[in-house]
């Protein structure tokens, strides 16, 4: 293996299965080194609907992705949505045995271990818990209680909850394919650290991540989380309606959607007509270009009205939520013509469209900075900020800052990696007592 940490981003859609494989160059960018791609067959709104179908297009998405890179894959860090996703807000506190030490990990860990303890509806888990700001003692607005004397730890949580079974049958088609999960990430984050900058971040920005079968949203504000939701309409029902509005069939409605489809009715003239071949030996259809855009324009509309309900919810409208870098849209479905302008048209919020491109190298291929491809990117990113944790973990110990291990045999290594189990964050371990779960189901 080289010296190189290689991860793999899998990305499960309604739409499209993808297969990401990268690695950091000298710079700290992403070298993509393979990527492959698969019709998804067996996923409805982001959730599997069919087990078997998931998996083989899981492994043509794999096989792909490995005959280009020419790497063996072993595990994945894998992305979830879908429709049962729903976020909360909890504050909790832990009261410290000793407050002459001053605070580190572990009581941070205890904090979030007891939010894992929260009792959700049943059939519910929690998938991520990610702390917003601390309290130390009734002094406020910390963001980051490390170090400091107190006897009382408090924080605000965002707290993501997802259905058990989902979680678990995307986990099973990962385990059927012959691979490993590294990790699991809720798809919105992993979007937004492909497409958003910091300075976004910090200024109060709406990430709406528009796939086929679902609408991510991720709200951040002041460098942290703020709220997430998934809306479970995505770039799929406009096709479909198309289709029937047009009486064509599914393949031609995405074409036309995607050829010549606009969210802004007023730009097209009456006189502007499509023609599409009938199907056997009957007569091609005409289709006015205005039409299409009206039927587009009317199910886009709803789409956004949903996400800017959310927004609202969150609290844009007040003046301490007020999100300034606007709204950046990703995704598949974020390509579609005008669609910018009918965002801002109906927010009143400023809009740009996400490419993934910035994390990656100068001379990567221009098809991978399109923003279907910002939650594989989005995951990969992930993957490997994973692995270069639990590499300086293994560094820290050695004493020599930034000693390379590669010149150890494994079993050094080994004993070596052992600290990294003090570090866990809540999420490995909840990765962790999943893959239990997994193995305990065979």
């Amino acid at each position: 293996m080289e010296n190189n940490k290689i991860a793999v981003g899998l990305d499960i859609g309604t739409t499209k299965i993808v297969a990401m494989i990268g690695e950091k160059n000298e710079y700290g960018k992403l070298e993509i080194l393979g990527i492959g791609k698969a019709k998804s067959l067996g996923v409805k709104r982001g959730v599997v609907s069919n087990i078997t179908q998931t998996i083989q297009s899981i492994q043509q998405a794999i096989d792909e992705a490995e005959n280009v890179s020419g790497r063996k894959i072993d595990d994945v860090v894998v992305g979830i949505a879908g429709q049962h996703i729903r976020s909360l807000h909890h504050s909790d506190y832990i009261t410290r045995n000793n407050p002459e030490e001053v605070i580190d990990e572990e009581d941070i860990d205890n904090l979030v271990n007891q939010v894992h303890k929260l009792v959700m509806l049943p059939g519910e888990e929690i998938i991520h818990v990610l702390p917003q700001e601390f309290k130390v003692d009734s002094q406020g607005e910390i963001k980051e209680p490390v170090g400091m004397y107190g006897g009382r730890l408090e924080a605000n949580f965002h707290v993501v909850v997802g259905q058990v079974s989902s979680i678990r049958n995307i986990g099973r088609c990962v385990k059927s394919a012959g691979l490993d999960l590294a990790d699991i990430t809720l798809e919105p984050l992993a979007s937004a650290s492909a497409v958003l900058s910091q300075e976004e971040k910090e200024a109060g920005v709406a990430l709406i991540d528009i796939g086929g079968g679902t609408t991510d949203l991720a709200i951040f504000k002041d460098g942290i989380i703020r709220h997430t939701a998934v809306i479970p309409f995505g770039g799929n029902v406009i096709t479909e309606d198309i289709k029937e509005g047009c009486s064509i069939i599914e393949k031609q409605a995405e074409l036309l959607k995607i050829k010549f489809g606009s969210a802004w009715p007023g730009e097209n003239k009456e006189t502007e007509i499509v023609s599409i071949p009938g199907l056997r030996g009957r007569e091609p259809k005409e289709i006015t270009l205005k039409n299409l855009s009206k039927i587009i324009h009317a199910r886009v509309q709803e789409i956004i009205e949903h996400v800017y309900l959310e927004i609202k919810n969150y609290g844009h409208e007040t003046s301490k939520g007020k999100l300034i870098a606007g709204i950046v849209l990703t995704g598949g479905g974020s390509q579609l013509k005008h669609l910018r302008q009918l965002v801002e048209y109906i927010t009143g919020m400023d809009a740009r469209i996400g490419y993934p491109n910035e994390h990656l190298a100068g001379d990567s291929d221009e098809s991978l900075s399109s923003p279907s491809y910002a939650t594989a990117v989005g995951l990969l990113m992930e993957g490997l900020e994973k692995e270069c944790k639990n590499e300086s973990v293994v560094c820290e110990d050695e004493t020599i800052e930034g000693a390379k291990t590669t010149n150890q045999s494994e079993e050094e290594k080994v004993v070596e990696k052992k600290p990294v189990k003090k570090r866990k964050s809540f999420f490995e371990k909840f990765t962790d007592s999943f893959k239990e779960f997994l193995d305990n189901a065979e």
